[in-house]
């Protein structure tokens, strides 16, 4: 072969074969439709088996019937603990050990720093060698009294027999009497030297620092090494407390209310709280008390709500919207409607009717609850009146505020984990 024949040999054929691009485009297509089928399947499986279900919820809402009871005014306010403390030594000194941290719950008692307690210690040992010199005195002039009494009774007798003068009896009783005022005096130093023990043992106590009342830590305030004191050092360097202790069960609502409407509120009148944090929920409470003074800058007066329905959800400083209820009136036999308030709010709560599962004559819908894990859901048998519309009547199994998933899926089991759409 020549050379022109060897050089058409080495030229590459850039023209396509028939039908080679479109199979290889096709097979790219098909791998790239299996990697979406594979990642879509894997994500669901993940989300179903091992992770919680998606669903909507809806709250339980109270209907503003004319017989249900109606806000005749609203108001705003804050959640505040009448319990609360901000625990310090009773002793200064340097922290030694913190046991706690924010939002630890505490028991009554339970021990919750140490202060550096050698100096107290020493206090203790030096109280209790005084107290056994002042015993060991009060035996040896004991001693001496008893002594001091014998020869005494000689001496009388040598002097009824002629054979002591009277300055001696005279000298013995002076001597008696003067060991028995010193003994009075070693008796007293005794009880001194007892309290001064006692004392130095109150102040080594006083060295653990334990919760005044069971609650939980808001604030972690110290650290070991750093210096504690009952008050103020004005330095600046001294800590003053070693934490905040609040009580959650002494958790109330205060709201200012404008004096011009005061007349409206009255203790134990019932009242709908929703937090801002949580604006479906409806907290049932009631005015505890009415503090009778006004703000003159403001125009308002304070008026004190108990909660009466505790959740963990509920911590102090939450903002809060209060509805002030108007009283039912009194019915013909003279007995008030309120004494049957719980069953007449019951009938005016409704839920929404795709939140409702019927089986077998059954009605149950899933209620969520909070879980150290996430939001679980409860699984609760209800009684509802008759649907109509969008929303159906609860009878019994349900409170106002309550949250319920909507179209629970089938595989929906009491229990689950679910996350909130």
């Amino acid at each position: 072969m020549d050379k022109a024949e060897l050089l058409k040999e080495l030229r590459i054929d850039r023209e396509p074969h028939p039908g080679g691009g479109l199979r290889a485009g096709w097979w790219i297509l098909l791998a790239l439709a299996l990697l979406v089928v594979v990642l879509v399947a894997a994500y669901f499986w993940a989300t179903r088996a091992d992770g919680p279900v998606l669903v909507r919820v809806a709250a339980v809402q109270s209907a503003g019937t004319a017989e249900a009871a109606r806000s005749v005014l609203d108001a705003t306010g804050y959640v505040t603990a009448r319990r609360i403390a901000t625990v310090s030594a009773q002793v200064t000194g340097k922290v030694e050990t913190v046991l706690i941290e924010e939002g630890m719950q505490v028991a009554e008692g339970e021990v919750l720093a140490t202060i550096d307690d050698s100096e107290w210690r020493a206090q203790v040992a030096l109280a209790e060698a005084q107290l056994e010199s002042a015993r060991s005195q009060l035996a040896e002039i004991r001693a001496q009294l008893a002594n001091a009494r014998r020869d005494l009774e000689r001496q009388r007798d040598l002097a009824e027999r002629g054979l002591a003068s009277q300055a001696a009896v005279d000298g013995a009783s002076t001597e008696v009497d003067a060991l028995a005022a010193r003994l009075d005096s070693a008796a007293t130093g005794v009880t001194v030297a007892r309290r001064s023990l006692e004392l130095s043992r109150v102040r080594l106590d006083n060295t653990i620092i334990r919760a005044p009342f069971a609650g939980i830590v808001t604030v972690k305030a110290a650290q070991p090494g750093e210096m504690i004191s009952p008050v103020s050092a004005g330095g600046g360097f001294t800590r003053t407390g070693i934490g905040t202790i609040v009580d959650m069960d002494s958790l109330e609502i205060q709201v200012d209310v404008n004096e011009s409407f005061i007349q409206r509120v009255h203790p134990g009148q019932q009242v709908e709280a929703t937090l801002n944090a949580y604006p479906e929920w409806q907290i049932p409470a009631e005015v505890i008390a009415i503090i009778p003074t006004a703000d003159r800058s403001r125009a308002t007066v304070r008026v004190r709500i108990a909660i009466l329905e505790r959740h963990e959800r509920i911590v102090p400083d939450m903002g809060v919207r209060v509805a002030f209820l108007s009283e039912r009136e009194a019915e013909p036999n003279g007995d008030p409607a309120g004494a049957n308030r719980s069953a007449a709010t019951a009938a005016t709560l409704r839920v929404p009717s795709a939140a409702v599962v019927e089986q077998a004559g059954e009605a149950f819908v899933f209620v969520l609850r909070a879980d150290p894990e996430g939001e679980r859901v409860v699984r609760r048998t209800v009684r509802v009146g008759r649907a109509g519309g969008e929303l159906r009547p609860v009878l019994e199994g349900l409170r106002s505020g309550e949250r319920v998933v909507m179209q629970p899926p089938a595989d929906l089991a009491d229990g689950d984990l679910v996350r909130l759409e």
